[in-house]
């Protein structure tokens, strides 16, 4: 079947290729052994356990199919993981490390040196983005860029900030100069759908604000940090980046039960999160930035635009195969259009081509998690077996690491897919009659990200966007549900956030105002003239960066 036949490719017809078959701009020199691990300034020797990392791409061979070995990394003990903590704790020395009382200038020069030798990877990060995640060129690409920029405004935010807060402020006889501090040492843990970005979201404000950090990559996508350790090295003092590897189960404990983090830092499941938290000895000293589950709804309205609705609900369910948490999970559409939006929802997504993410134009992947595409027949087992139909042909079809997406019609809550996160290609599509229905249901949910509302009457909307923006923290208008542009505020109630995260407010979460304060006495008038004019204080300066 060729490229522009807009039925789907039966999953059990998808393209494996052989290894001859992989193209140029996509092959690396597999496997690739990662053996270092970083910590107190060292790129040392791990002579340990490794890790097998598999990718979701599969390669034909005489025994079938089997997935492609990306490579290995290690999996350090827990003794090796309170080791990192050890030094990033003594790094930050109580705040008198070097890299915490350094002035932001400087904090931004290393800064501004690691991303532009960050960019000079660009090509090895891309390719193993597509090997380990199963994301496409287009896709890979975009997040490299995504981050890079991410990480430019930031550098760019702290300056305006340091601008701001430089000069003196006076307030009934007393004179005061508000900063802000960093907060210690934080532990950043990243998801593997964005293991790249979304780590980053939380790593890179929390190193320039002037913590010291432990990082630890995502379950998968492991490897491709390995092109930066020498970076994290070579531009920040020792202790400062610390970069380990391991089961979480494992390393992440003994890590909390130190009570030496003072900022966690987590994508991921609020099961998990909660779990890691309790281990801490001392909660009321652990500050907390989360970025957790969703299950973010579409509501089309009767009157919605219904091409535009179609696109955009596509978009949102099925990018990166569904594995967002700002992905479009569940669709309300309105009954009296339900039918003619199913039938142009399936003739839309019958256009997506499945395949290996280095294709052209390809729109379907396999997916990373060994168990998931179990798990979504589950899913989809369920709700057929409560009265859901598949709609689309071949839906919900399965080989390897690969799973076809699923619409289902007409899904109601007493099927799993109402509630759990699919985070996978399934498609739930539910009618209604009045939008008390789909309000409630967004009342009841465990989650308050964002929702994606269709349709044309401004009175109609503004009877949804007035309640909505105090049930979830996004209501987008006519458009999919999305994280950026990075400058807009990204957080979540209930289970599906703590804090915000921005280019404006990742670098507030991860620092703390902090005040020098003294009466308008001569005599401090001329202490205060003298540290200023000397230049003799990194905080307590008036000096503006260009």
């Amino acid at each position: 079947m060729s490229k522009t036949d807009t039925k789907i490719r039966p999953a059990e017809t998808i393209v494996f290729p052989h290894k001859e078959d992989i193209p140029e701009n996509a092959r690396l020199k597999l496997p690739i052994h990662q053996t270092v691990w970083l910590v107190n300034g060292e790129l040392r020797e791990w002579k340990g356990p490794f890790n097998t990392v598999l990718s979701p791409v599969c390669m034909k061979s005489a025994k079938g199919l089997e997935r492609v070995e990306v490579g290995s990394h290690p999996m350090l003990t827990k003794e090796a993981a309170v080791e990192a903590v050890e030094s990033a704790f003594n790094a930050y020395a109580g705040g008198r490390g070097l890299w915490p009382t350094l002035t932001v200038k400087k904090r931004v020069e290393s800064m501004l040196l690691f991303v532009q030798g960050m960019e000079q990877k660009r090509e090895e990060v891309v390719r193993l983005l597509m090997w380990e995640i199963g994301k496409t060129r287009k896709d890979a690409e975009k997040e490299f860029d995504r981050t890079v920029q991410y990480i430019y405004d930031t550098m760019e935010e702290l300056k305006d900030v340091n601008r701001e807060n430089a000069q003196l402020q006076k307030e009934e006889g007393i004179y005061a100069q508000i900063r802000r501090s960093p907060l210690g040492v934080a532990l950043c843990m990243g998801p593997y759908n964005y293991p790249l970005n979304e780590t980053f979201a939380t790593l890179i404000p929390a190193i320039i604000m002037g913590n010291t950090v432990v990082f630890k990559p995502a379950r998968f996508g492991v490897l491709l940090i390995q092109p930066l350790l020498e970076l994290f090295r070579e531009h920040f003092p020792k202790g400062v980046v610390n970069v380990i590897y391991g089961e979480g189960k494992e390393i992440i404990g003994p890590i909390m039960e130190t009570g030496k983090i003072d900022v966690f830092a987590f994508i991921g499941t609020s099961r998990v999160a909660n779990i890691i938290k309790r281990q801490h000895p001392k909660p009321n000293r652990l500050k907390s930035v989360l970025g957790l589950e969703a299950k973010n709804p579409a509501i089309v309205l009767p009157d919605a635009d219904i091409d535009n609705a179609v696109a955009e609900c596509l978009s949102g369910s099925m990018s990166f195969n569904g594995q967002r948490c700002t992905a479009l999970k569940i669709l309300f559409v309105h009954e009296s259009i339900v039918a003619k939006f199913n039938e142009q929802f399936i003739a839309a997504l019958n256009k997506l081509q499945p395949g290996m993410p280095w294709e052209d134009k390809v729109g379907i992947t396999p997916l990373p998690e060994k168990d998931k595409p179990a798990y979504l027949k589950e899913l989809v087992d369920d709700a057929v077996q409560k009265g859901a139909t598949i709609l689309n042909e071949g839906g919900g079809a399965m080989q390897e690491s690969y799973f076809h997406p699923a619409v289902l019609y007409p899904v109601s809550s007493d099927m799993r897919v109402w509630e759990e996160e699919q985070f996978g290609p399934v498609i739930p599509i539910v009618p209604f009659r009045s939008v008390s229905e789909p309000l409630e249901y967004i009342d009841e949910s465990n989650y308050g990200q964002q929702v994606s509302i269709f349709g044309k009457d401004p009175n109609r909307l503004v009877e949804l966007i007035d309640p909505l923006v105090n049930l979830v923290c996004r209501v987008n208008l006519n458009s999919q549900c999305q994280r950026g542009p990075d400058v807009y505020p990204f957080n979540g109630r209930k289970d599906s956030a703590v804090a915000t995260l921005s280019v404006h407010d990742a670098l507030r979460v991860f620092s703390i105002r902090t005040t020098v304060a003294f009466k308008d006495l001569p005599m401090n008038k001329q202490i205060v003239t003298n540290v200023l004019e000397g230049r003799k204080s990194n905080f307590l300066s008036t000096d503006y960066i260009l």
